[in-house]
C-alpha cells in the first residue's frame, strides 16, 4: 500500500468517526428534546447506561460503510471486513444487554415494594428479573455463536464433525447436567409462584428474607446480615418454611415463662394495651393463651399481626419488652421461681 491509498485509507476512517460522532449527538439531542415529556426519566436512563455501546455500534457501522471506499483489496480488506463484523456482533450484544437493564430497572420502578401487600409486585419483580437474565444469557450465547460462525473452517468443520456429535453431546449433557438442573429448577420457582424476592423463609434452621434469585442459586438475607447461599435445586428438593406464600401479612409470636401465681386476665389487659397502642399492629389480629406448662412456669403466647415480617419481628420484641417490665414492676409474683420445701428430720419441732 502506498502513500496515496493510506492517506485515502486514513481519511474514509476519519470521515466515519466524525459520522459516527454526529449520529451519536443528534441522537442525545433527539433524547433531550423528547425527554421533556411523558418518558423523560427512562430515556434519560437509557441514554446513560447505553451511551459507550451504542457509540461502539455506530463507529463499526460507519466503518463497514467506509470500507468499500478505503480502496484496500485482497487479504487486507477481507482481515479488516471480518473484524469489523465481529465488532458489530459484539458490540450489538451489548447494547442489546444494556437495554434489557434499563426495561428491567424501569418495570422495578412501577413494582414497589415498600408497600404494605407488595405479594404481587414481588412476584412481578421476580419473573421479571429473572427473564432478564435468561434473555441476556440468550443473546450473549447467540453473538458467540454468531462470532464463530464467521470463520468458514468452523462451517466447514462441522459436517466432519456431524458423526461424532452424538458421543461430545452425551458428554456435554452429562457435564452440564447440574447446572442445567440448577436452571430449570430456578425458572421453576420464578415462574411457579413458588418463591419470590424478599419472601420470608427458614431454611436450616435460620430465618431471612429472599435478597437474590438467580437461574442457579438463591441468596437469603438472614436477620443479623449474615448472607446465605443455596442452590436452586434447594427449594425443590428439601422442604423449608414459608412465612409468606399467601400474603406479606405475618403473625408474630412472644412467649413468656411465668409463674403460675401469675394473674392471667391482669396479663391479658395489659397485652391489649400494648399492642393497640403500638403503631406496629396492623389493627386486625392478636390473642394471649397459655399454651402449655412445665413443674415450674406456664407458657404465655402473644400472637400479633403485622404488615410484613420485619415489623412483625420488631411488634413481637415490644411485647415482649413491655410484657416483662410490667410483670416486674406490678407483679413480681409471677415472675418464675424455683421452690425448694425443707422437711424438717423426724423428731424436730
Amino acid at each position: 500500500m502506498d502513500a496515496e491509498q493510506l492517506m485515502r485509507a486514513a481519511i474514509v476512517v476519519t470521515a466515519a468517526l466524525l459520522a459516527a460522532v454526529v449520529i451519536g449527538w443528534l441522537s442525545r439531542l433527539v433524547v433531550r428534546l423528547l425527554g421533556r415529556r411523558r418518558y423523560r426519566r427512562f430515556l434519560e436512563q437509557l441514554s446513560q447506561a447505553c451511551r459507550w455501546p451504542f457509540r461502539a455500534v455506530l463507529v463499526v457501522v460507519a466503518l463497514l460503510i467506509a470500507l468499500p471506499f478505503s480502496q484496500l483489496a485482497g487479504p487486507a480488506r477481507e482481515i479488516v471486513h471480518h473484524a469489523l463484523v465481529i465488532a458489530l456482533i459484539g458490540a450489538s450484544a451489548w447494547l442489546a444487554v444494556r437495554v434489557l437493564f434499563v426495561l428491567e430497572d424501569a418495570a422495578f420502578r412501577r413494582l414497589p415494594v415498600d408497600i404494605a401487600d407488595n405479594r404481587r409486585y414481588r412476584r412481578a419483580r421476580t419473573r421479571i428479573g429473572m427473564l432478564r437474565r435468561l434473555t441476556a444469557v440468550t443473546v450473549t450465547v447467540l453473538a458467540v455463536a454468531s462470532i464463530l460462525m464467521t470463520f468458514a473452517p468452523l462451517r466447514t468443520l462441522g459436517a466432519s464433525l456431524l458423526a461424532s456429535a452424538g458421543l461430545a453431546g452425551v458428554v456435554a449433557a452429562l457435564a452440564a447436567h447440574a447446572t442445567l438442573a440448577h436452571i430449570f429448577a430456578g425458572l421453576q420457582l420464578a415462574f411457579t409462584d413458588e418463591l419470590r424476592l424478599d419472601d420470608v423463609v427458614v431454611v436450616e434452621g435460620e430465618w431471612g428474607r429472599i435478597e437474590e434469585l438467580r437461574l442457579t442459586y438463591v441468596v437469603v438475607r438472614l436477620w443479623d446480615e449474615r448472607r446465605l447461599v443455596l442452590p436452586t435445586t434447594y427449594f425443590t428438593t428439601t422442604p423449608f418454611q414459608h412465612w409468606t406464600r399467601n400474603e406479606s401479612r405475618v403473625l408474630g409470636a412472644a412467649v413468656l415463662h411465668l409463674d403460675h401465681r401469675m394473674p392471667v386476665d391482669a396479663l391479658r389487659a395489659e397485652a391489649q394495651r400494648v399492642v393497640e397502642a403500638s403503631p406496629l399492629w396492623d389493627r386486625r389480629d392478636w390473642v394471649l393463651q397459655v399454651v402449655d406448662t412445665t413443674e415450674t412456669t406456664m407458657v404465655v403466647r402473644v400472637l400479633a399481626s403485622a404488615d410484613d415480617a420485619a415489623k412483625a419481628y420488631d411488634l413481637r420484641c415490644e411485647i415482649r419488652e413491655k410484657l416483662i417490665a410490667y410483670v416486674r414492676e406490678h407483679h413480681p409474683e409471677g415472675l418464675p421461681q424455683t421452690r425448694v420445701a425443707v422437711i424438717p428430720p423426724a423428731g424436730q419441732p
